[in-house]
Formats: C-alpha cells, sequence, structure tokens
C-alpha cells in the first residue's frame, strides 16, 4: 500500500461455530459438524447456524433448514449452539484486533473492519499486519481467520470471502475496478435480488459491466440509487471504519416451536425463558434497554411485530417478561403459535454497573455468575425447572 492510501482490513472467521466446537471437541475434527441442532435431532424445524467446511461439501448452508441439512448430511455432528462461548471466544478475537488498532469496527460476532493506516509505520505494509493479526487468532484461539487487505471496506471484504478458509487476499490501490470487474453484481452492498434482476434487464450480469454502464440508462432502470452503486463498481468507497460503529443497537432471542402450539402456558414459560435470556445477555455487555419488542408468528405464517417503550431502562428478566407477556396477550388469539421472540433496543449510555442495582435483583446477579461458571442449566426459575424450550440463535453470517 502506498503512504497516500488508507490500508483497510477485514477479518471474518472461518466457520465460526462450528470450528470453535470442533477446537473443544476433538472426536469432531475432521468430521462434518452442522450448528443449529434441534430436539429432534436433526429433523426438526431448525435453522443452520453455521456449517463446517466439511459439511458445506454435503451442500449444507447458513439458514438452510435443519430437515434439509439432515437429508443431504445424515452423518453430520448436530451440535445445538452455545452462544454464550461463542460470545465469549469472539471478545477474545476482539480484543487481539484491538492490538492492532485502535479502529475496529465489528459487524457481527464474528468479522470486523480494522482501518491500519496509523499503524503501517509501527508495524509493517496491511499484508504483513495481516498476517500478524492471523498468526495471532491462531496462536490464541487455535481458530483461523480469513482477511481482505485494500484501501476501502468494500475492497476489503469482498477480498477476505475469495480465497476461504484460512486466506489472505490484497488489492493493491489503483487495482480496485480491475478486481471487481469480473465478479458478479450481487456482490456489491446494495445489490439484492429485485435490483440484481433490474440489473440482468440491462444485460448486467458482471460488476464490471455495471461499472461501464451508461448512468443515465442505469439511473433510469433503479433511480438515483445507481449513482451509489456505479460508484461501488468502480472501487470508489469513502466510508470510514468507525470504532464505535460494533455497539448493539437491539439484543434479541426467538423459538421456532418443532410443533405449532397453543398451549398457553407453554408459551408463557418460552416467552419468560426467553426475556431471561436476553436481560442476562444486557447484564452481560452492560445494557440497558427503554423498548421491548415482540415477535409472533402464528400457524399461518401471519407474522407480527409489537413494542413498548418503558419511562426508565431496564436490565432485570422480569420488567422484559411483563413487557412481552402484555404484548403476546394482545395479539394472540386462537391460531396456534409457530415462533415467538423477544429484543430489546434504546440503550442508550452504559451504565455503571451494580451488583445490588435497583434494576438486576441480587437473585438475577447471582444467577449470572452460576450461569457463567456452570451453564445454563445450573440454576433456573422453578416454574422453568424441566421444560425449557431449547432455542435458536439468529444464524451466523
Amino acid at each position: 500500500m502506498t503512504p497516500d492510501h488508507r490500508t483497510v482490513l477485514h477479518l471474518d472467521m472461518d466457520a465460526f461455530y462450528a470450528a470453535i466446537e470442533q477446537r473443544d471437541r476433538p472426536e469432531h475434527r475432521g468430521r462434518p459438524v452442522i450448528i443449529g441442532a434441534d430436539p429432534q435431532g436433526g429433523r426438526g424445524r431448525g435453522v443452520v447456524s453455521t456449517a463446517s467446511y466439511e459439511a458445506r461439501r454435503f451442500g449444507v448452508g447458513s439458514a438452510m433448514a435443519i430437515s434439509q441439512a439432515y437429508r443431504l448430511c445424515p452423518e453430520g455432528v448436530y451440535i445445538f449452539p452455545d452462544m454464550e462461548k461463542y460470545g465469549r471466544v469472539s471478545k477474545e478475537i476482539m480484543a487481539i484486533l484491538r492490538r492492532f488498532s485502535d479502529l475496529v469496527e465489528p459487524i457481527s460476532i464474528d468479522e470486523a473492519f480494522l482501518d491500519v493506516t496509523g499503524s503501517r509505520r509501527a508495524l509493517g505494509t496491511g499484508e504483513a499486519i495481516a498476517r500478524a493479526l492471523k498468526d495471532a487468532i491462531r496462536r490464541e484461539t487455535a481458530l483461523t481467520a480469513s482477511v481482505g487487505v485494500a484501501a476501502c471496506k468494500l475492497l476489503a471484504k469482498v477480498a477476505s470471502d475469495m480465497r476461504k478458509p484460512d486466506g489472505l487476499v490484497v488489492v493493491p490501490p489503483g487495482t480496485e475496478a480491475a478486481f471487481l470487474a469480473p465478479l458478479p453484481v450481487r456482490r456489491l452492498w446494495g445489490v439484492g435480488p429485485k435490483t440484481e434482476e433490474q440489473l440482468a434487464k440491462l444485460g448486467v450480469v458482471t460488476i464490471g459491466q455495471l461499472a461501464a454502464l451508461d448512468p443515465a440508462a442505469l439511473e433510469r432502470r433503479i433511480g438515483h440509487h445507481g449513482h451509489d452503486l456505479q460508484q461501488l463498481a468502480r472501487g470508489v468507497d469513502q466510508r470510514p471504519v468507525l470504532a464505535d460503529a460494533g455497539e448493539a443497537k437491539s439484543l434479541g432471542a426467538e423459538h421456532t416451536f418443532d410443533v405449532d402450539t397453543g398451549d398457553r402456558e407453554r408459551l408463557r414459560r418460552t416467552l419468560l425463558d426467553l426475556a431471561d435470556g436476553v436481560a442476562r445477555r444486557l447484564r452481560h455487555q452492560g445494557y440497558r434497554a427503554r423498548t421491548i419488542t415482540l415477535k409472533y408468528r402464528d400457524e399461518t405464517f401471519r407474522t407480527l411485530t409489537r413494542a413498548e417503550s418503558l419511562a426508565e431502562s431496564t436490565d432485570a428478566g422480569a420488567a422484559l417478561f411483563q413487557v412481552a407477556w402484555r404484548l403476546f396477550q394482545g395479539v394472540h388469539g386462537s391460531r396456534k403459535v409457530r415462533l415467538i421472540g423477544v429484543s430489546t433496543s434504546g440503550f442508550g449510555e452504559k451504565p455503571q454497573l451494580d451488583l445490588f442495582s435497583a434494576e438486576a435483583s441480587p437473585a438475577d446477579r447471582l444467577r449470572d455468575l452460576v450461569t457463567e461458571r456452570f451453564g445454563e442449566e445450573a440454576l433456573t426459575r422453578a416454574s422453568l425447572l424441566g421444560r425449557r424450550e431449547r432455542r435458536y440463535p439468529d444464524k451466523e453470517k
């Protein structure tokens, strides 16, 4: 990288959840591991969070129904996700990244941007920094990462996906347009299925074709959005790496029932368990939330969301449940329920944590400590004892 260019890295952990399980369970190394198992042993209605590279050879991929994954790979190892463990490992990795730059922008549990322009004098070129970063992650966590190095965020992200797993791709300044040209237009941010379809009507299927298209024709087809897309297609991306952009804007959890249910007590228990889990994550990350949102999907796939904001923020599971249950009662009718979820937002500034705060009770704090040390089943509410549903996390990217 020349001195007058930014140096941006995009790091993406390789099959993150599956890789952690293979690391921690040697008997699963080299085997097809699918994260996202459900109570029916792979034949229910969960979704795949992550598939190891061995599983991907069978056609298994993220966001695929577990039942489909099982048909493709019945000999796979199906593991229910341990989100608390994955979160702890993610924090270890983000701490390693911050040793290389103050400008680290986490964008998910397993990927982040770094602007290392200011680190080049002390640490060397972007490629050298990327190699050192990958080595540190491998040495300290026994996991592998793929890294893209470029002068902007778009190129770094595209590059990190080119040679997975354990890849390192550098896009030298001045080669951005040539690097992007042969790639399909869907690789660009902002190009979803509908935009891709509109571009195809103009004969545009590659990024290079988009870059060379007449701007007026592009604007007529997709509007003013076309200008921004064409700039990206030419490798022009001025967006900065924002050190605070990784702060969570919402935290939540949801559960898909293996069989649609109208059992009101089961629904109440599930909401209580979800609320407790979300509250624990809030406390773990030092947040309190003002807005609680219920997600509700019935047996006809009708999906509703309802939200309520509190006068004061909270990190207590009982408070989250009280609102979620009230919202649930407002939408639930005679139809059976397929999915329910609880999410929180409106965090504001992080508070100073206090074991005996007015929000989380001492019992909440004690349960946090026991859970962190011994796992979720070690200490739970009496009403949930032996009756907890197994929850599915958001799918991993």
